[in-house]
């Protein structure tokens, strides 16, 4: 498997957060992203696309991500489903420091490319969680808390 069929899911209530991160990943023509923006709906979306990875918003009204995720690890078609929760209840560095607990990674939102592109890139290169030795390195600047 290539980096350029990677499917990725983006699920996050705020419909111009999902269409950001679509544009961004796919401008770089290794990725086919699809927005959700009803948790709802999530897992039928999944389900119907087969990502590789979902990119999953944690804070939103109804069913908050952590709920959407023990649905699809629950789900037998989508069990090995990658989850990268995107929050933004913690600071980049909380976010690095939480990566790898129970095989979920961390994300602050808003995430910007120069910091999503090289962790989607790792992970898929990789194929295995990442550890605090092996996690790919992220320029400082990118981690400042805004």
């Amino acid at each position: 498997m290539t980096i350029a069929t990677q499917r990725i899911l983006v699920v996050d209530d705020e419909q111009p957060a999902t269409r950001i991160i679509k544009l961004g990943l796919e401008r770089t023509g290794r990725y086919n992203v699809r927005e959700e923006n009803d948790p709802f709906a999530a897992l039928a979306t999944a389900r119907e696309f087969r990502p590789h990875l979902i990119l999953l918003d944690v804070d939103m009204p109804g069913m908050d991500g952590g709920e959407v995720a023990r649905q699809i690890q629950g789900d037998k078609q989508l069990k090995d489903v990658q989850v990268i929760f995107l929050t933004g209840l913690i600071t980049r560095t909380e976010a690095l420091d939480r990566n790898s607990a129970d095989n979920f990674h961390f994300l602050s939102k808003p995430v910007p490319p120069s910091v999503l592109i090289p962790v989607l890139d790792w992970l898929f290169r990789s194929e295995r969680p990442a550890t605090e030795s092996t996690r790919p390195q992220v320029h400082p600047k990118c981690l400042q808390v805004s």
